[in-house]
């Protein structure tokens, strides 16, 4: 069976917490490997993850991602450490630096030295969760005689990096057990895998041991009016990424050879011009990053994706989509070898 996950970002303007835990019921049931949550300015992380935890019974829990700039390694290594004590053996630790936007205008910190940073963090997280006392001097932090007092149930909980830029691809293939790109086309998904099996093999270790687990925005369509307000949604989420997330997300896109489009996205928004902004999103681009549709469509780019290189694609919504829908889509593009329909009680 084809392992796939669902990413879930609960916002206080989104659907009920009752019905994100129906969600993640649903995608237990469906027979989905993961769920993932990242961390914005709705809720966070960990808390999310624990409530999902004592509602599930197989469902792996991954943070996607929690940034390394807003809490201390130490605190990090205790956080998923009590999650995987709660969920008895389903954490997934996905980290990344997330941008400068966010870190020095959301949090407060600067947006220094993202690479060196991670792997800090990355060397005493590992140490603390195998149990080790950390005695670490390094560039960001002093660590004296610190050992976590809880010890997690996995041996070794799986680590996650977020990342997209060069040198960011070769150090997950250094240090981490899997790789989550966001916005990833799918014709340069293979080529991004490459520079993650370069850094691999600088490490010793072969690409296969990482898992690729891009975030996708997925709708399956109930008939021509909803894939048109889908579609309108998907391209309102991608403007906001290139043009409010600083240059990161611009830089990307014009990597995948979209640098006309965003050129023109960013001066509408700059001036202000949402609606022209999202206009400046071709066909072409979301035909080729997102997965909207109906259900045979999305199934057969899902698949795609997954010959393009991705071992566990994840199945997002994007914003704004009902309960419904994202019932829809989870049936849709269900793992194969389960039910897509819900049995009779």
């Amino acid at each position: 069976m084809s392992a796939t996950g669902v990413f879930f970002n609960p916002r206080p303007d989104g659907i009920s917490f009752e019905d994100m835990i129906s969600v993640a019921q649903r995608a237990d049931e469906l027979g989905y490997d993961a769920l993932w949550t990242g961390e914005s300015w709705g809720m966070d992380a960990f808390t999310v993850l624990t409530a999902v935890a004592c509602h599930t019974r197989s469902l792996r829990l991954g943070t996607g991602i929690v940034t390394v700039y807003s809490r201390t390694p130490s605190m990090i290594a205790q956080s998923i450490a009590s999650l995987d004590l709660v969920s008895e053996g389903r954490a997934i630790l996905g980290l990344g630096t997330s941008g400068r936007a966010v870190i020095e205008d959301w949090h407060g910190v600067p947006f220094q030295y993202p690479l060196q940073r991670t792997r800090e963090y990355m060397n005493i997280i590992r140490q603390a969760l195998a149990g080790e006392r950390v005695n670490h001097e390094g560039r960001f932090f002093r660590v004296r005689r610190f050992r976590l007092g809880a010890s997690p149930v996995q041996p070794r909980i799986p680590i996650y990096l977020a990342s997209l830029g060069p040198k960011n691809l070769q150090l997950t293939g250094e240090l981490a057990d899997g790789w989550l790109p966001i916005w990833v086309h799918q014709g340069h998904l293979a080529g991004l895998k490459e520079q993650v099996a370069k850094g691999a093999a600088l490490a010793g270790r072969d690409v296969s041991e990482i898992t690729v687990a891009p975030q996708i925005m997925c709708h399956v369509a109930d008939g021509a009016e909803d894939l048109a307000d889908a579609t309108r949604r998907v391209r309102a989420h991608m403007t906001y990424y290139i043009g409010g997330m600083g240059s990161y997300y611009y830089d990307l896109f014009s990597r995948f050879g979209y640098q006309a489009e965003a050129d023109g996205l960013r001066k509408a928004w700059a001036a202000g011009d949402r609606s022209g902004a999202a206009a400046s999103i071709s066909d072409e681009m979301l035909d080729n990053i997102a997965i909207i549709g109906d259900a045979a469509t999305c199934r057969a780019k899902l698949d795609q994706f997954r010959r393009s290189g991705a071992d566990m694609p994840l199945v997002a919504f994007p914003r704004g989509s009902s309960f419904t829908a994202m019932l829809r889509t989870l049936e849709a593009l269900a793992p194969e070898g389960t039910p897509r329909t819900k049995p009779s009680p």
